[in-house]
């Protein structure tokens, strides 16, 4: 039987490369979005309202896609629905506080480094877990070449002290391991419900869950207009494609595989945030950190030697 694009070896590179794009492009979109908006650094309850808005709009762009392709959008009981929300309430409300917390709390720098370690804490877990997905020195290695090519991306940005706080660098280690649960969470219930329309309550769901923070906390979002609503739909729309192929991968490949591709987020997210916002794209580090996480990422992957007997 042949097999899909999302299982065959350049399949699963090409769409896990493509969410890690989407995800990095991000990084350079919440900072132009919170410029329009004129949300200020320290205002997290607009922040979570901002995120809110992105991830509820995301989750119901794919419930209408999953309902106009003849999906059995509410068809789910109250089990798959208790599943999905705990799924949403985890993956994207929690760890969203956690992340934003932290990053209030910590330089960009270290945020992105620190938040890196959701890739280990995935290839750990799933070890424990599934009997096809163990930990190998070989994947070991690739994590841990990977992972250097995270820092590598930040030389030179500042910001890489040796100070930790629970508020700040704490708080993004927790984020990371919450999204690493979670998305292994994801992939058991993938099992029984279309990963479209998983993805898609979850994200409603837990886009809602952030809203309501932000409400609560007192946030606003002024200035909304063509552009700033232009850019809000871009990051929703980027989030419900991201996602959802994401679950489809991890539905179908092993945990320690796809979530090697993690490592690409901050390069991209460091290299388009320089091209947009003007800085330097040329940057020896750049250069340097992609080999790195490339070599980590076919490390994980590379399929193991059979043995000749």
């Amino acid at each position: 039987m042949k097999s899909s694009l999302y299982q065959t070896r350049s399949g699963v590179f090409a769409l896990a490369t493509l969410c890690c794009f989407l995800w990095g492009s991000a990084y350079p979109a919440i900072k132009n979005g919170y410029a329009l908006l004129h949300i200020e650094p320290g205002d997290i309850a607009s922040q979570m309202l901002f995120a809110g808005w992105r991830f509820a709009l995301a989750g119901v762009i794919l419930l209408i896609v999953a309902a106009t392709m003849k999906k059995p959008v509410l068809a789910l009981n109250r089990r798959q629905m208790r599943q999905v929300a705990l799924l949403g309430l985890t993956q994207t409300a929690i760890q969203y506080v956690f992340f934003y917390v932290g990053l209030a709390h910590a330089t960009g720098v270290k945020s992105s480094i620190m938040n890196a370690t959701g890739v280990f804490f995935s290839v750990v877990l799933a070890h424990f877990i599934y009997a096809n997905d163990r930990l190998s020195s070989r994947k070991m290695a690739g994590c841990l070449i990977g992972f250097l090519g995270v820092v590598v991306v930040n030389l030179g940005g500042g910001g890489l002290g040796f100070d930790f706080s629970l508020l700040g660098e704490g708080f993004v280690i927790i984020a990371a391991f919450v999204l690493a649960a979670a998305s292994i969470y994801g992939k058991r219930i993938s099992s029984e419900i279309d990963p479209m329309i998983m993805t898609g309550w979850q994200l409603a769901i837990g886009g809602g869950v952030l809203t309501g923070v932000g409400v609560a906390g007192g946030g606003h979002l002024e200035a909304l207009d063509l552009q700033s609503g232009g850019l809000l739909l871009y990051m929703a729309l980027l989030s419900s494609v991201a996602f959802a192929v994401w679950s489809l991968l991890l539905k179908h490949n092993p945990v320690g595989m796809i979530a090697a591709f993690n490592f690409l987020i901050p390069v991209f997210g460091v290299a388009l945030s320089a091209l947009f916002l003007g800085e330097n794209l040329l940057r020896w580090s750049y250069l340097a950190a992609l080999i790195l996480v490339c070599i980590g990422i076919w490390l994980v992957t590379r399929s193991p030697a059979v043995k000749k007997g």
